[in-house]
């Protein structure tokens, strides 16, 4: 939490390289997914790791926390995160935030952000306004590794009915497998 929030980063980053390192995949076949405060975990990683990770799946995240007090629940994470008001916590904020990280010709991986109109608690405008600055800074060949917006309507950022989970994925597994070249038993 606050000042200590790259801990979390840091850890995740470990865990990914100790798989790679150990011989269990390669950063070519790696893939990571996460959604809401897990959003944000995959968000720092995409932008602190770019080259760790094939695909990165990124799901109703806060990314843009230097502004995620002003937006749907975020002016009750500030204890967690910190608040942008205060000049030694907007340190903090500005050390991770995803948003704030992603630079001009750095190889980014494929990404897919999902995204539902009636979140409530993290708003869409994070995986928008993320999406837009990967596509242009990303020096990657879009078709190769596409950085990707799934939009839902009429859907918030929990429950929802099961066909429509099922929806999200398979869409969400399907990228991973295909950036990562994860076949069928048969080859196909």
């Amino acid at each position: 939490m606050r000042e200590h929030k790259q801990r979390v980063f840091d850890d995740f980053h470990a865990a990914a390289a100790k798989l790679v390192d150990d011989g269990w995949t390669t950063s070519e076949q790696l893939a990571i997914s996460g959604g809401s405060n897990g959003g944000l975990l995959v968000g720092a990683a995409l932008t602190q790791h770019p080259g760790s990770c094939a695909a990165v799946v990124c799901s109703a995240p806060l990314l843009d926390m230097v502004r995620y007090e002003m937006f749907g629940l975020g002016q009750l994470w500030n204890d967690e995160f910190g608040t942008a008001a205060d000049p030694v916590e907007l340190g903090w904020l500005l050390s991770y935030s995803p948003y704030h990280h992603v630079r001009e010709g750095v190889r980014y991986p494929a990404v897919l952000s999902t995204v539902f109109d009636g979140d409530s608690r993290v708003d869409p405008m994070h995986a928008r306004k993320m999406c837009a600055a990967l596509q242009h800074a990303t020096s990657a060949r879009l078709p190769e590794r596409p950085i990707l917006l799934r939009r839902e309507s009429q859907v918030g950022h929990g429950a929802r009915a099961v066909s429509r989970s099922v929806g999200l994925s398979a869409d969400t597994l399907a990228f991973l497998a295909f950036h990562t070249g994860l076949t069928a038993a048969d080859g196909t």
